[in-house]
């Protein structure tokens, strides 16, 4: 294979926990891939949600250095990115991308050909989600009057029938889209080739197929999806869920990653249609992790455990023809791999990285730590305050940075208000016992890594927002993130 096609596939909010090893996961298809290449089982995002994990992952940077987080919400246009690397090397560069923040509005469209909104069916900066996410027939006609000549009336008629009544979540109408292109393809040029499925994203709503094998016995497929899904609400107490209730909310999420898995099989029947599948480079992974009741947090925001952090990735072609590894890597560490598999040079790249290659020639050094940021809280207290009134001191807390390292048996956890943790990861998995207390010198030592590694690299800017239309902020407020 002298220049692969690269498809890199971003499994949104697909934790390790439920699939890792991927064998054991309710994802036979992953497992396949796995099997057919390489399985990293302990793979972590540098960051706990969508918009500076995807920044890593396209620049090979952590969030301090891109500067994409909770306080700076959009990609600056000095990182290199992975696009523009394999634009730059003659690569054909497309994608699809069902998360809103991972489009071109928030500084991700650079290098791509096409980077196309999964929700649209033709592309436009007008979003009829407002009209899609009413409930009541009177208020989608309203919303539909509002927003349906703001732009081109046909175009948005168009959007308002594809997103109203297409099937899936996006991930059935992205493999379908690809599908489509990768039968008209006639180029010779080999690819690049990004997608974003979001269905494990909550609210979780497969369908009832999927769902069902996964649910508690007790408990209906009616029932469960009938439960509240606003992790922002249950944040701040508006609404209480039980045992009972999260295990319900588990089986919904494992029954979507079924589902999800389902469209990974049709997203390789289509590369092996097509004659592509033997060249490509194909890659699966999350980007990030969700708690579903996890030490008391529904969603994927305000800490770093590895709930979180830990992620499934697996990389199958070219060199990644067999084997497992465990040790310690990075979802950034895809950026110098990819471009390593392809062999592609871009000097300006590997000037920025701060990532390791895990192409099995490569002569990096293995990690002995992992590092995470969570650099500002995403919504803020005071945003959370505006939408549900006053919240309790709990919640004023989550207004903090926090940074985290870890080794393959000790973490260490350190906020901007001086709080701190230390687990022994390695007999207590879960993170349930802070020992800072009882362990101060190992907390030190820690303490001193992460400040050495803080210090190693150049920070990017630290604040502003972009401006984002009406239609985003609501669609990003449906996701949680507003």
């Amino acid at each position: 294979m002298s220049r692969p096609n690269v498809v890199l596939t971003v499994l949104d909010t697909v934790r390790a926990r439920d699939t890792v090893p991927a064998s054991s996961s309710p994802m036979p298809t992953l497992a396949d891939v796995a099997a057919d290449g390489t399985e990293f089982t302990n793979a972590f995002s540098p960051a706990p949600w969508t918009l500076p994990s995807h920044a890593s992952l396209f620049t090979g940077t952590y969030p301090s250095q891109h500067g994409a987080h909770g306080d700076h919400t959009y990609l600056d246009d000095s990182p290199r990115t992975l696009a523009e690397a394999f634009s730059a090397a003659g690569y054909e560069t497309v994608g699809v991308s069902n998360n809103t923040w991972v489009t071109e509005e928030f500084g991700f469209g650079r290098g791509f050909d096409t980077l196309r909104k999964g929700w649209q069916y033709v592309q436009s900066d007008t979003d009829l989600g407002t009209v899609t996410r009413a409930e009541h027939p009177m208020e989608k006609l309203r919303a539909a009057g509002d927003r349906l000549f703001d732009g081109n009336p046909l175009v948005n008629a168009a959007n308002l029938v594809y997103d109203e009544f297409a099937a899936g979540d996006g991930a059935e109408r992205a493999t379908s889209w690809v599908d489509s292109w990768l039968s008209d393809r006639d180029d010779e040029t080999p690819f690049f080739c990004f997608l974003n499925f979001i269905e494990p994203h909550a609210e979780y709503r497969p369908p009832r197929e999927y769902a069902e094998p996964y649910l508690p016995p007790d408990t209906s497929y009616d029932e469960a999806t009938t439960l509240r899904q606003d992790p922002r609400a249950y944040d701040v107490g508006e609404y209480a869920l039980n045992d009972r209730e999260f295990e319900a909310l588990r089986g919904l999420y494992r029954g979507s990653l079924a589902y999800l898995d389902d469209q990974l099989a049709r997203l390789r029947e289509s590369l092996v249609a097509a004659g592509e599948w033997e060249d490509t480079v194909f890659v699966a992974l999350g980007d990030h992790g969700e708690n579903i009741g996890d030490h008391g947090f529904f969603g994927h925001q305000y800490n770093l455990y590895d709930t979180l952090l830990h992620v499934p990735m697996v990389a199958r072609g070219g060199p990644f023809d067999g084997g497992r590894r465990d040790d310690l890597v990075q979802t950034l560490d895809l950026a110098p791999t990819l471009l390593d598999a392809a062999g592609i040079d871009d000097p300006a790249f590997e000037r920025q990285m701060h990532a390791r290659s895990l192409h099995p020639d490569a002569d990096a050094d293995p990690r002995d730590a992992v590092f995470a940021e969570y650099l500002g809280p995403q919504p803020s207290p005071d945003s959370l305050a505006s939408r549900f009134g006053e919240v309790p001191e709990r919640v004023r807390a989550f207004d903090r940075s926090l940074r985290a390292v870890r080794t393959a048996d000790e973490k260490y956890v350190t906020a901007s208000d001086g709080s701190e943790w230390f687990y022994r990861v390695g007999a207590d998995p879960d993170e349930t016992w802070n020992r800072a207390g009882d362990h101060p010198e190992r907390t030190s030592l820690l303490s001193d890594r992460l400040d050495q590694w803080v210090d190693s690299f150049e920070h990017a800017e630290s604040g502003g927002e972009v401006s984002m239309t009406d239609s985003t902020k609501a669609r990003l407020s449906d996701l949680g993130y507003l």
